[in-house]
């Protein structure tokens, strides 16, 4: 099945992307889905609210054990677990933020602030589908570690050699 990324949006205050944006040949949208490493947990989202980032905090670099996480913004009620909900168990890693894993495979799903409701943040490690968008920023650099830091003068592979 062919599939035109044609990406939708408007700019109103904050950027707005349309999430669900990619059109097969026949016209049809389709939802850009995303899961846990198991597949027990699935979401759908019906846009992302502002660009992507990449986080390099301690908390971020512990709960996924890499150098930085890429996250994406999504208003709450554009958020669904369409499948798997009482398989995520939360941590409270910040005061008043959970960071939403599976249970089975232990994939960092989402992250909220039940104090503010508005939204959530997705783990864009968890997309199945293309974004059609990549991050536009680094926040928390100030956390970064120089020995996680991708030096492009080594030899590098696409795939382990």
């Amino acid at each position: 099945m062919a599939v035109d990324a044609a990406r939708q949006g408007q700019a109103v205050g904050r950027r707005t992307i349309q999430f669900s944006c990619l059109r097969t040949a026949k016209g049809m949208i389709m939802k850009i889905l995303g899961s846990c490493q198991c597949k027990k947990v699935q979401y759908e989202a019906a846009q992302i609210d502002g660009p992507l980032w990449n986080c390099f905090c301690q908390t971020c670099r512990k709960s996924h054990a890499a150098d930085h996480n890429t996250a994406a913004r999504v208003k709450s009620e554009d958020f669904k677990i369409t499948s798997g909900e009482n398989s995520l168990r939360s941590y409270e890693s910040t005061p008043g933020k959970l960071r939403w894993f599976c249970e089975t495979c232990g994939t960092h799903v989402y992250a909220e602030r039940p104090a503010q409701p508005g939204a959530v943040v997705v783990r864009a490690g968890t997309f199945d589908t293309d974004p059609g968008v990549v991050a536009e920023s680094n926040v928390w650099v100030s956390h970064a570690k120089p020995w996680l830091q991708h030096d492009a003068s080594k030899p590098s592979h696409d795939e382990f050699p």
